[in-house]
Order: C-alpha cells, then structure tokens, then sequence
C-alpha cells in the first residue's frame, strides 16, 4: 500500500545521512577573492619585512669585526642572496629587490664617503620623514596609523566616521611619531658624534623592539575604541 503523498519536492532516499543533508542543504556560496594584494602582502609578509633587515645586520656584525668595506660587500651579498632564494622558491621578489636597493644605496653613500656612519644615514632621514608625516597626519584629522592599518588589511576609510577609531588612530599615530622621534633623537646623536658602530647597534635595537611597543600600543587603543558604547547621535 502506498503512503500519503508528501507535499513539496520529492527528496531522493538515502542511507547516508550526509547525502541527505546535501540533497536540500544549499551549497555555500564562494567568497570573492580580493582583486588586489594588501599593503602587508605587497611587501611580501612578515618573512619579507624581516629578510629587508638582514643586510643591515651583517653590515653592523662585520664592520665590527673588520673594516668599511668587507662589511658594504657582505652586506650586498647578502641582500643579493636573500633575491636569489626568493627567486628560487618562487616567492614575491619586490621586497627582496626594494631591500637590495635600499641597501645598495646606503653601501654607495658609505663607499662615496669613507665613513661607515653613512650607511645609516638613509635610515635616519627616513625616521625623520615619517616621525614628520605622522605629526602632520594627526594635525588633519587623517591620522596616518588608520590609513596603514586599513591600507595593509585591505580595507576602506570608513572608520573615519567613527569617533571612538579616530580618537584612537589619532593616539596611535602621535605614539608612532614618538618612536620616530626617538630614532632620529637618539640615532643623530650617535651620528653626529661619528660612533658608527654604537650607532649600527642603536639601529637594530630600537627596530623592531620600538615597532612591537608602537605595534601593540595600536592594537590596545583600536580594541579600547571598539568596546567603548557608540556615542548618541
């Protein structure tokens, strides 16, 4: 005898409760791939922001231990290797290669003069430039840290309509010009009084500490801003 005629579509029977499941269970729908790579990803992630680094710590390590120059021919043979193994494991090369012309930059400026301080001077007027940026950048009200910050993660600038964000972008960015400050402050310094190796020291001590303090001062302002109860329009 045959059962009542069941209303709707008719679905197939099966033993198997997952192709049942997927017999009226829509498949989801395939999330757009970005069109264009982030900020973050243009530099070739956190492995190419740290492999832009290396040079400059053979450059100190060896000028230590030797001379000028052995330490400008191992500081590009390093930023060339670094391009090569990129290369070889099919990694972006733009980082590699804007780190191997940074560093030839600096070896020439070093090699023109003689003096193995000048190889930190691109480093030093690049503090200066974006401890000034970051400064100028609070002064109207486009603070620069929610500008990278949303520029590495792909997003727009509509946290700018957002009060609680902007306030904290703005502290954030007053804090990155800090950091800057306190580079181009303590780092001119050592340059000014021709310590060149105090001075390789400095500069990879108040790297990355500096910017993990800049970093997390960011994170705990934006996480404040988004907790804090949305002011009453």
């Amino acid at each position: 005898m045959t059962g009542p005629h069941r209303a709707g579509r008719d679905v197939p029977h099966s033993e198997d409760p997952t192709v049942q499941m997927s017999a009226v269970t829509p498949a989801p729908a395939e999330q757009p791939e970005r069109a264009t790579p982030t900020m973050l990803e243009q530099m070739g992630g956190v492995t190419g922001i740290v492999y832009s680094t290396i040079p400059v710590v053979v450059f100190v390590v060896v000028n230590l231990l030797t001379a000028l120059q052995p330490a400008l021919i191992a500081a590009l043979v390093t930023g060339g290797a670094i391009a090569i193994w990129r290369l070889v494991r099919r990694e972006a090369l733009q980082p590699a290669i804007s780190g191997l012309i940074g560093v030839g930059v600096c070896a020439f400026i070093a090699n023109r003069t003689g003096e193995a301080r000048d190889f930190y001077l691109p480093g030093l007027l690049y503090s200066a430039f974006f401890g000034l940026a970051f400064l100028v950048s609070v002064i109207v009200r486009w603070p620069l840290a929610g500008v990278v910050w949303h520029g590495i993660n792909g997003d727009g600038h509509g946290w700018r309509s957002d009060p609680r964000l902007l306030r904290a972008y703005t502290f954030a960015s007053l804090l990155w010009a800090l950091v800057f400050a306190a580079r181009v402050v303590v780092q001119g310094w050592l340059y000014n009084a021709d310590e060149a190796n105090w001075l390789g020291i400095a500069r990879l001590a108040m790297g990355y500490p500096l910017i993990g303090v800049a970093l997390l001062g960011t994170v705990w302002a934006v996480r404040r801003a988004r907790r804090a109860p949305q002011p009453a329009a």
